[in-house]
């Protein structure tokens, strides 16, 4: 018994089963590529993360002390009776949110961290000496953990609507954001210098960082909230691996530059997609869903001209191509598993049908992948943007479901439009457009679209969901 359990706590043993975790980790973000596979790499990922919380279990001075294992023990619990129920039961159109407050947590538990440790490690705070390699990125983590909490609950605010979807700025916005870190940044160094008045800069640290992570985020409108999610998910990743250093603990160390590095990435790409750098999203995005268009110059005269179910029926039907192009109305409509009864009843006609996917579109990351995959379209249709612009040309009807921004030819030719340099979706150059809209609302960048008045354009107006099936009951009656 005593020779099993030296073995198990062996330091060799605990290194090899963090290895198998890091590569379960690995492998199951690679999973994650494409929807057929992500199912089996979240599962993977989950696994990997059961062995490395199982392999800091063995940790002799983890075990030794109880308390600490106590209070695992009830995170755990705690964290699963939240967690389980609020992902089955979450509303797609909610998946940006979740995903922000599920982000935020993380960022939350390194700060929390980072001032368990100073409660542990300083004299003045009844601990022992916080060795300088352990101190100095753990003051880091508590910054950059903090950011992302707070920032993260403005997001889910922002996206659930709590807060306005504009950009909510003070005056002399930079300079105060400036201010906070300079704050936070030289409150960590004197206390890693080792001043006696140790509680009033972690103070100061947490304090400002806070403060810090709602100011950066309030003044980012809604249309660059996509890439605020990713950038915030990569300063929880960065954080986590800062920690994992302060702790010597190899799985916080890899998991944590795993979602640093992905997340870093994909923020650099969406920005790319945008035509827009991070330091210019995070210095002040733009838009915020205005409740009324703003014409651009000589709309003013121009009307929209309406149509109905039965003639997009007879429009959709008769046509060789059809690109459907989703957007966030699609997912609010819940309309995905309609949209993929239309697709199946214009293949049974001959139609080649395929959908034209925006890397911004939506809330989220891939938030257009993932509803469509759960009404099981299949992933070949999915087309990128690079990928079906030079399509469109050739495409008899583009049916735009609730994507307003990512095809606003103003884009491509108002120079003094706010998105002008962003790449869209060229649907403007197909045959016909179709766009389906509850009303003449703008979208969440709080711009119009010119696309609506153009000759080749009609509006079927209403809950996107409704249209797409009476859409689909027409199609069924032209046999």
């Amino acid at each position: 018994m005593i020779l099993a359990t030296s073995f198990f706590q062996d330091h060799h043993f605990i290194e090899a089963l963090y290895i198998v975790a890091f590569a379960l980790f690995i492998v199951g973000l690679r999973g994650l590529a494409g929807p057929r596979t992500a199912p089996a790499g979240n599962r993977l990922a989950a696994v990997g993360m059961l062995i490395a919380l199982i392999a800091t279990l063995l940790i002799t001075h983890v075990i030794r002390t109880g308390g600490d294992v106590a209070l695992m023990a009830v995170g755990i619990g705690v964290g699963t009776a939240v967690g389980i129920p609020a992902a089955r039961s979450v509303r797609m159109t909610a998946m940006p949110q979740m995903v922000a407050l599920f982000n935020g947590v993380g960022g939350g538990a390194v700060a929390l961290i980072a001032w368990v440790e100073y409660r542990r490690r300083f004299p003045g705070a009844g601990g022992a000496h916080w060795d300088l390699k352990a101190e100095i990125p753990s003051l880091f983590a508590a910054i950059i953990g903090s950011i992302s909490f707070w920032g993260s609950n403005i997001a889910f605010a922002k996206l659930q609507e709590l807060l306005p979807g504009r950009p909510i700025q003070l005056p002399a916005q930079r300079f105060i954001n400036g201010l906070l870190l300079l704050v936070a940044v030289v409150s960590a160094v004197i206390l890693a210098s080792g001043t006696h008045s140790q509680a009033l800069f972690i103070l100061g640290i947490l304090a400002a960082a806070a403060v810090l992570g709602n100011m950066v985020v309030l003044p980012i409108g809604g249309a660059d909230m996509p890439v605020v999610i990713s950038l915030l998910n990569a300063f929880t990743g960065i954080s986590a691996a800062m920690t994992g250093i302060a702790l010597d603990n190899t799985a916080l160390i890899v998991a944590g530059t795993l979602v640093g590095a992905s997340g870093s990435i994909l923020t650099n790409m969406m920005a790319v997609a945008m035509n827009r750098s991070v330091p210019a999203i995070v210095a002040g995005g733009f838009g915020g869903g205005g409740t009324t268009p703003a014409a651009a110059a000589g709309d003013e005269d121009r009307q929209v001209r309406a149509t109905s179910a039965d003639d997009v029926a007879i429009q959709l039907s008769y046509a060789d191509r059809v690109v459907v192009v989703p957007g966030y109305g699609m997912a609010v409509a819940q309309a995905q598993h309609a949209v993929r009864e239309l697709m199946d009843e214009l293949e049974t006609r001959g139609v080649n049908v395929d959908f034209a996917i925006h890397p911004v579109a939506g809330r989220m990351p891939g938030h257009m992948n993932v509803l469509l995959a759960e009404a099981d379209v299949p992933y070949e249709k999915l087309k990128e943007m690079d990928e079906i612009n030079p399509e469109f040309p050739q495409t008899d009807v583009s049916l735009v479901i609730g994507a307003n921004d990512v095809t606003n030819p103003d884009a491509r030719e108002n120079e003094g439009s706010p998105i002008y340099g962003m790449p869209i979706l060229d649907v403007d150059r197909s045959g016909q457009v179709i766009v389906l809209k509850r009303s003449m609302n703008t979208g969440f960048a709080g711009i119009d679209n010119p696309l609506f008045y153009n000759e080749n354009t009609a509006l079927l107006f209403g809950d996107a969901k409704e249209s797409v099936s009476q859409v689909v009951a027409e199609v069924k009656e032209l046999g």
